[in-house]
């Protein structure tokens, strides 16, 4: 047996013919997987040298930055931002930017323009729900809880005799234990019952964690591990967050808030959906009078306190895809006191709405550009593209040599942003088949090679027009039976 191989880190440790390295958390690099924010400082002026993965698109990151500002204070419900420009200007990428700004606790819900033609519902309702789905409702409640740092978690393990009780444990055995829990001022310990045991090990709470046990339901929450324990190298990981030990009792009352959406409350409260077509996704059309309720119990609660409304963000890419129906929809959703802040994007010029003969800029109907905020995106320069080529280097973990970087950054001019952005990865690969750690200019040059790019592709096809199907076929000509007529016509003439 060779043993067990980690990772090829040189600087991981290694005994005997086992690798151990510390595991780290995978996740998908995707387009934008490098945008942090929109790189803005607390004046709203863009932050130089790729600052949270932002680079260039300084008056379009300034405008939206204002829009970011308006959103946090609640000035700008119902508003309607509309980012224009041509194809691989960082439209999309501005909107992640803001997403990432406004954080978790703001709702921002992404879709297509086509995503409303593809669904098993009308238009209306799935402008309905992707626009709930984006407005967001703080519920306030008071609970009473134990907050304090594990000092000891004792459990112990026992055999039911036969005389005893039946009990739910498996074979016949039965949990007991006790838990100490400490502030600042007190420690006290609780027996603990089989539920709260199960409960703990399944949050995996240890001696220093720092948890709240919800008294109504028993929920456990770990906030921790506490700053006395953060000498225990051998307790933590990198991702192991510290919080202080808490002060006073360990019984308090405290106010949870519970994040949701309308529609998620839309879900729960309709009758032929239920609570489990949140997990399934297939949540179907909900009555009309099922929002009405809803919108005025949430108002009720608002006035009460109980309740905060938070307008949220829906953004939906490639708006040209719409046709009239949806835009008039639309036009008449932002005038609701229940609307959220519609971001969209588009590539297009003056083109047609879909579905009429009628041009507008855009192809969005003029009544409802009057209601847009137009942010406009301008061209990368080849200095942007040369930092944004380096941004998706470091994202990628693709060392590049700074020469091979200028070549794909003068690539990335001539073509396309995006098809540059490609071969960053294609060039890496190339460069671990001969065994390099550092992409050079031959990996560059062997991609470019291997895959072509749209201006290329479009001169291929004109040069070899006429070999390709379908292509400039007669009027008179038909398929199958004329193509061999036509073949054997020509077998005849060449034939002696």
């Amino acid at each position: 047996m060779s043993g067990i191989k980690l990772s090829n880190d040189p600087t991981s440790t290694s005994s005997g013919g086992m690798t151990v390295r510390e595991m780290t958390r995978l996740e998908r690099i995707g387009a934008h997987s490098h945008i942090r924010g929109l790189g803005l400082d607390d004046g709203l002026q863009p932050r130089k040298g790729g600052s949270q993965g932002m680079v260039g698109q300084a008056k379009a990151r300034k405008a939206v930055g204002v829009i970011y500002r308006m959103i946090n204070e609640g000035k700008i419900g119902g508003r309607a931002i509309l980012l224009a420009g041509k194809p691989g200007t960082g439209k999309t990428a501005i909107a992640m930017g803001l997403a990432h700004q406004l954080g978790e606790n703001t709702p921002f819900t992404t879709m297509s323009g086509s995503e409303v033609f593809s669904l098993e519902m009308s238009k209306t309702e799935a402008l309905t729900q992707a626009m709930r789905k984006s407005i967001g409702v703080q519920i306030l409640e008071e609970t009473e809880v134990m907050e304090g740092e594990v000092v000891e978690i004792q459990i112990d393990t026992s055999f039911a005799s036969s005389g005893d009780k039946p009990t739910k444990s498996k074979g016949g055995m039965e949990k007991t234990g006790r838990l100490t829990l400490c502030t600042t001022d007190m420690e006290t310990v609780y027996d603990l019952g089989t539920k709260m045991i199960d409960a703990l090990s399944k949050e995996k709470v240890t001696a220093g964690d720092v948890i709240t046990i919800d008294k109504a339901s028993g929920k456990i929450t770990k906030l921790g591990r506490s700053f006395s324990r953060s000498r225990d190298y051998d307790a933590m990981g990198s991702q192991t967050r510290f919080v202080q030990c808490p002060e006073g009792e360990l019984q308090k009352r405290k106010e949870v808030v519970h994040n949701v959406s309308l529609h998620e409350i839309d879900v729960i409260n309709s009758r032929q959906q239920g609570f489990l077509a949140l997990f399934a996704g297939d949540t179907g059309e909900i009555k009309s009078e099922v929002r009405e309720q809803i919108d005025a119990k949430v108002v009720e609660w608002k006035e009460e306190g109980r309740a905060k409304i938070i307008p949220g963000v829906l953004f939906i890419d490639e708006v040209h895809m719409l046709d009239m129906e949806c835009f008039s929809f639309l036009n008449r959703a932002l005038e609701s006191d229940m609307a959220p802040v519609l971001v969209i994007a588009t590539n297009r010029g003056i083109t047609n709405i879909r579905g009429t003969e009628y041009k507008s800029p855009h192809g969005i109907p003029l009544d409802l550009l009057d209601r847009l905020m137009i942010v406009s995106t301008d061209p990368y320069t080849h200095e942007e593209i040369l930092k944004i080529l380096s941004v998706r280097c470091e994202e990628e973990d693709v060392e590049m040599a700074d020469d091979a970087l200028e070549l794909l950054a003068r690539i990335g001019t001539e073509t396309s942003l995006r098809y540059a952005i490609q071969m960053v990865i294609t060039a890496s690969l190339a460069a671990e088949k001969r065994k390099s750690a550092q992409v050079e200019i031959e990996d560059i040059k062997r991609v470019y090679k291997l895959f072509v790019d749209v201006k290329r592709s479009t001169q291929y096809l004109m040069e070899y027009n006429k070999e390709y199907m379908y292509n400039e076929l007669d009027d008179n000509h038909e398929f199958g039976g004329d193509e061999e007529a036509d073949a054997k016509e020509d077998s005849m003439e060449t034939s002696p």
